[in-house]
């Protein structure tokens, strides 16, 4: 059952409609949509709305990189050896060695070995092309340093 309505509604309804967008059809009220433009940033992108969504997605990136990067770096300060300039495979992995070492001293579980020229220093492979070098002081080992392959070569005595 429809409501027959006055004049003075009909106009209000009209009114309404026309403020809202709102068009009356045969089926009933519709929402139109309003044509929107786009707007061209500062930045040179386009887009609707009232910042750019790709710079400031990218700016967001860029901000927790550079707050890993940091936490990264300072996880240095930590280290009893200057681990800084290797990558990041070979400081997980030798920080891993050098916890085990100082809760048990058995290097030979990491395949390390005895220097031929100089029996206090202990070798371990850390990687394929690194070593971690270690002074055996009695029933502990002081790691003193991670070197490449090639330069572990070369401070041995006819190498």
């Amino acid at each position: 059952m429809r409501e027959i309505l006055t004049g003075e509604a009909i106009a209000l309804a009209q009114s309404q409609s026309l403020k809202y967008g709102v068009q009356e059809c045969g089926m009933g009220p519709q929402k139109v949509a309003m044509a929107r433009r786009k707007k061209r940033f500062p930045c040179g992108h386009k887009g609707y709305g009232q910042v750019c969504h790709r710079c400031l997605q990218k700016q967001e990136e860029r901000v927790k990189k550079k707050e890993a990067k940091q936490l990264w770096e300072e996880t240095f300060d930590r280290d009893p050896i200057d681990l800084s300039d290797l990558p990041k495979n070979v400081v997980i992995k030798a920080r891993k060695i050098i916890t085990s070492i100082e809760k048990q001293p058995d290097y030979r579980a990491f395949r390390g070995k005895r220097l031929r020229h100089d029996r206090f220093i202990i070798s371990i492979p850390v990687t394929r092309n690194y070593r971690l070098l270690c002074r055996d002081c009695g029933n502990i080992l002081v790691p003193e340093a991670v070197i490449s392959h090639e330069d572990y070569n070369v401070c041995k005595p006819g190498g």
